[in-house]
């Protein structure tokens, strides 16, 4: 599977992303890598009757967590059971435990926990499988790039939730990707993640209040919030990525005599 190089990195870059988006998507669908994987997704899933099956089917699994950007517990199939075979109405059961609310938005597509599977399956994931294959050959040129992709989804995927806005900054504090993005944003460094979770909730709330003019889901879902997150996020990782060259060229010619 072939990369997708923008030919430029940061908020330039992101420009870019943005203009060239629903061509790039069109050529990811278009490979026949990803086609096959699709095509077999939704030739299977009608034949599976429970989370068992799924995670027996390396390559249905493989389709099935890449969807939801879960990729990396491809080897986890015992756990990934326990997941989709959770009672989602259940607040109690594992995957309403885990704050990382993937999990969760999975089990609910699925359906294994409940008494019916949703006729559409193989389509949803299907497309959302795409966009991440997309998003995942844009982070193989520019990590950061697939990361501000990666926000923007999940924070539309938020708007017109009846969760409180304490729920969800919950959920974005326990989406590892979603979370680097606020955290570079807000320029937060490795210490928050040592407070208590409450004071991180505050210190979370505090910094959007300031650096995005609201701490309410209702605003920052919203599109104009949206990027000016992204920008503040793509600008700090410009930042910080000149600040190491300038010390490594530094060094480097301090070492070299110069």
């Amino acid at each position: 599977m072939t990369a997708i190089f923008i030919g430029s990195s940061g908020i330039a870059g992101w420009k870019i992303v943005q203009r060239s988006e629903e061509r790039q998507i069109m050529a990811v669908e278009a490979d026949p890598i990803v086609q096959r994987s699709t095509a077999y997704f939704q030739d299977k899933i009608g034949g599976v009757t429970g989370a068992a099956d799924l995670v027996d089917d390396y390559r249905l699994l493989s389709t099935a967590l890449s969807a939801f950007g879960l990729e990396d517990d491809i080897a986890n199939k015992a756990f990934i059971r326990k997941v989709l075979e959770s009672d989602v109405s259940d607040a109690n059961s594992l995957v309403n435990r885990l704050s990382d609310k993937r999990y969760k938005r999975m089990a609910e597509a699925f359906g294994f926990g409940s008494a019916t599977q949703p006729a559409d399956l193989g389509q949803t994931i299907g497309k959302a499988f795409v966009q991440r294959e997309f998003e995942r050959r844009i982070g193989e040129g520019d990590e950061n790039l697939r990361l501000a992709l990666n926000a923007r989804r999940e924070l539309e995927d938020m708007a017109g939730r009846s969760s409180t806005d304490k729920t969800l900054w919950y959920e974005v504090m326990g989406n590892a990707p979603l979370r680097e993005v606020f955290e570079g944003a807000f320029g937060f460094g490795d210490s928050y993640g040592q407070l208590d979770v409450d004071r991180q909730l505050e210190e979370f709330m505090n910094a959007s209040e300031r650096y995005l003019g609201s701490s309410s889901f209702a605003d920052l879902t919203e599109a104009g919030t949206i990027d000016k997150l992204i920008v503040n996020f793509l600008a700090r990782s410009q930042i910080q990525t000149g600040e190491v060259q300038n010390r490594y060229s530094t060094a480097l010619a301090l070492l070299s005599g110069g």
